[in-house]
């Protein structure tokens, strides 16, 4: 048998380097069908991810290391004790390093490497292992994942392996009362301490909390030990992998192919872990400023007219939007790429409409293609012979909403490139960013990805100093760089709000306006926030125990989450509102704020001591706001008497911002002798500081806060109340907070849920 499947390897090995075709490659494996059929599809699937000849080469080196070593590197592995070394204390020794970083191939361990950087290290079932594992397709540049680094630092935790039926599984222990968390888009509670999952992008309507595959796959694990260090596991592999946290303080990895595992760490914060899976998988691709805006999207607008109205609604009820999406029901008969002639019979017109009043428009393109002669996109894609296609060489057909589809093999780069120059003539129709909807059929984890990168790179093809904007419902780790996500189709349900806080961190008129106004007034801080996301890998929204990974009760806190410096405290309890909520706050000063809005179906607010956060004004979409617009600055000392802060400003869309074009301010506050100055530390960038208002508001507790005007530039100073004058200014805050509260009604829950 195992001949047999050296044999297929080495004939898969050749199609793939005389076809440089996927399909054909995939119709040459299917021919020759062994026992191992799973394995070696699964084995195919990350080398029809290569993209040039050099690749090619080096894929087939590859696959015929693979052919002749996997045997015996799969038994010796087999054969090998599971258990790892250990101290008395139950953590695991310090392996003894042989030249360049490598470790003896022992009973269970495994032989490892340094990747990347200081405290990353790659780990391997055996040398032969490591020469058959395919191109990483999570590392933003795969090559820093095969290139050893110099060093003298040896891991601290040591991953076991043992190989069970083909399927390599992989062990790595850690001390008593660590808690876990990661594993991608995943169902349930923010921790996933006993937890199982399986990354295979699924199209899992209406999912529940026990839904162990939903529409994206990271398997990835973040470790949070008992003394607050983090330690990252990152199984990088395509093939659908089972994460396994149900053993105490346990991660068990379980793939039917041979794939590296890489760990960073342990680092002393969780931040600090992410920060380096980023230098890894790459960080966030650079927003469009509007993108932060509101954006209004349903199922579906049945017209150009209904869309414009529904818009200016909008703006004559005075609540935010900066963007409108278009479902399916654009399209003729469901055709991508097209627009129903009757009813959305002019589209750039509409969408100039839509621009005149500050509005974009983003447009859903789905994989499935129509199955139809005459439709100038599926006779395209057959004369360039991009369709996944079956062992018998014709295209798979799948139904979709338009009936008999095909589907692009996004694997092949001439079927990506195809795409793209469809999306770049498509652009050309006023179309500002672009949604991509299921696209998780069940042949690779990086389907979903691929088409995102496609999408995203035909977008650069039609303007390349815009920034693109890609929605993607599948991804796999990795997919971050060209695409942001949503949560799929979930209900509008209390537990799918629930569910909703921990996946993306894993109403009526009024109050719907009061949000939105709250989130534009805090543009500036989230801009920010996503600037230092792209530049240094720092998340934008995290859970509360990174602002203390040592409290163990904060690693269960999940209807809270950080914004930075910002704690946003919600309710999804029915008719409990969140000023009704007992919260778990981080150790430290943290002092609740509103904008005078406060609401029971509204967060509460809570700003870290120590932090200056910039304010933004009530604006009814991004293009409105200019640069000399009057800024506020919320600032919360810490018990020194001291604050910082940032605010990031730039032209909101383009690339000029990486040359320089930008301007990055340092705050600082200052209290001395009862009198508090606020003033700019530092500035970086080219552009020159407006002349503009800053209002500086102190926060002294129980909302209560004392302001003054000023200069933005020029130093401000602001005299301090007595603690007497302090006291009375909170009693009256929670007074008037009280009065507010007891003025408002909460909206009524309902009792049957509309999907």
């Amino acid at each position: 048998m195992r001949v047999g499947f050296s044999k297929d390897l080495r004939l898969c090995s050749q199609s793939l380097a005389s076809f440089k075709n996927p399909s054909r490659v995939a119709r040459s494996l299917n021919k020759h069908e062994s026992t191992q059929a799973k394995q070696r599809r699964g084995w195919l699937l990350l080398l029809l991810l290569l993209q040039d000849e050099q690749d090619t080469m080096l894929a087939s080196r590859r696959l015929h290391a693979y052919a002749n070593h996997t045997a015996a590197a799969l038994v010796a592995s087999a054969s090998a004790s599971a258990s790892a070394t250990t101290n008395a204390d139950g953590r695991h020794a310090r392996a003894r390093e042989r030249p360049a970083g490598r470790m003896a191939a022992a009973a269970g361990d495994m032989v490892w490497v340094r990747v990347l950087e200081e405290g990353v290290f790659r780990f391997d079932a055996s040398e032969a292992a490591r020469a058959a594992a395919g191109p990483s397709l999570s590392f933003a540049d795969p090559r820093r994942r095969e290139v050893p680094r110099e060093g003298s630092d040896a891991p601290a935790v040591l991953p076991t392996c043992e190989v069970v039926g083909g399927v390599q599984k992989v062990v790595v222990k850690l001390p008593s009362g660590t808690s876990f968390y990661g594993t991608g888009e995943a169902s349930g509670p923010l921790e996933r301490t006993g937890k199982q999952v399986f990354t295979w992008n699924t199209d899992a309507w209406a999912y529940g909390p026990g839904t162990t595959s939903l529409y994206q796959s990271h398997p990835w694990v973040l470790a949070v030990l008992p003394d607050g260090k983090a330690l990252g596991v990152l199984a990088d592999t395509t093939m659908p992998c089972e994460i396994d946290l149900r053993q105490e303080s346990t991660i068990k990895f379980s793939v039917s192919s041979a794939y590296p595992v890489i760990t960073f760490g342990p680092l002393n914060t969780p931040a600090e872990v992410i920060t380096s899976l980023s230098h890894a998988i790459g960080t966030v691709s650079m927003p469009p400023k509007w993108s932060l805006g509101y954006h209004q999207c349903r199922y579906s607008y049945m017209s150009s007219e209904k869309v414009l109205k529904v818009v200016r609604t909008f703006r004559e009820k005075g609540i935010p939007c900066d963007v409108i999406w278009m479902d399916i029901d654009y399209m003729d008969g469901f055709r991508c790429f097209t627009f129903d002639s009757n009813r959305f019979y002019n589209p750039k017109s509409m969408v100039d409409d839509l621009h005149s009043i500050g509005c974009k428009a983003i447009w859903m393109l789905d994989p499935g293609i129509k199955n139809e002669e005459g439709y100038f996109v599926c006779e395209s894609g057959s004369e360039m012979d991009v369709w996944v296609q079956k062992a018998d060489g014709s295209p798979f057909i799948g139904k979709v909403w338009p009936g008999d589809c095909v589907f692009p093999d996004f694997t092949s780069k001439r079927a990506r490139a195809w795409w793209a120059s469809l999306v770049r003539d498509f652009i050309t129709n006023g179309v500002d960013g672009i949604w991509n909807d299921m696209n998780e059929p069940a042949v690779a984890d990086v389907y979903g990805m691929l088409m995102a990168r496609s999408t995203y790179e035909g977008m650069v093809l039609a303007d390349a100093s815009k920034r693109p904007f890609v929605l993607t419902r599948a991804g796999f780790i990795g997919s971050q760089r060209y695409a942001a996500t949503w949560t799929g189709d979930n209900m509008s349900t209390w537990e799918h709000l629930h569910m909703s806080l921990s996946m993306i961190l894993q109403l009526c008129e009024e109050v719907c306006r009061l949000a939105l106004l709250r989130r534009y007034r805090l543009l500036p801080h989230i801009y920010t926030l996503f600037y230092h996301s792209h530049t240094k890998g720092i998340p934008v929204a995290t859970p509360v125990f990174f602002a203390d990974p040592q409290d163990i009760d904060l690693r269960k806190v999940e209807t809270s989450f950080l914004l930075g410096p910002l704690l946003v405290c919600a309710s999804t309890v029915p008719n409990k509102g969140a000023h009704e909520c007992a919260h778990i706050l981080p150790k430290g000063i943290w002092l609740p704020f509103d904008f005078l809005d406060s609401h029971p179906d509204l967060p509460v607010l809570y700003l870290q001591g120590g932090a200056i956060l910039p304010i933004g004004l009530p604006i009814q979409h991004v293009g409105e706001a200019s640069l000399e617009d009057d800024m506020s600055l919320i600032i919360a000392l810490d018990e020194n008497g001291k604050a910082e802060g940032v605010l990031f400003e730039d032209a909101g869309d383009g690339y000029a911002f990486t040359e320089g074009d930008y301007l990055l301010t340092y705050y600082i506050a200052e209290l001395h002798s009862s009198v508090v100055t606020v003033k700019v530390l530092k500035s970086e960038g080219s552009w020159k500081r407006p002349k503009r208002n800053l209002k500086i508001n102190i926060l002294v507790g129980g909302s209560a806060m004392i302001s003054t005007d000023g200069v933005d530039g020029e130093e401000i100073h602001l005299t301090m109340p007595s603690e007497s004058e302090v006291s009375s200014l909170i009693a009256t805050s929670e007074l008037e907070h009280k009065k507010r509260f007891g003025m408002i009604q909460a909206i009524p829950d309902i009792d049957e849920p509309s999907v």
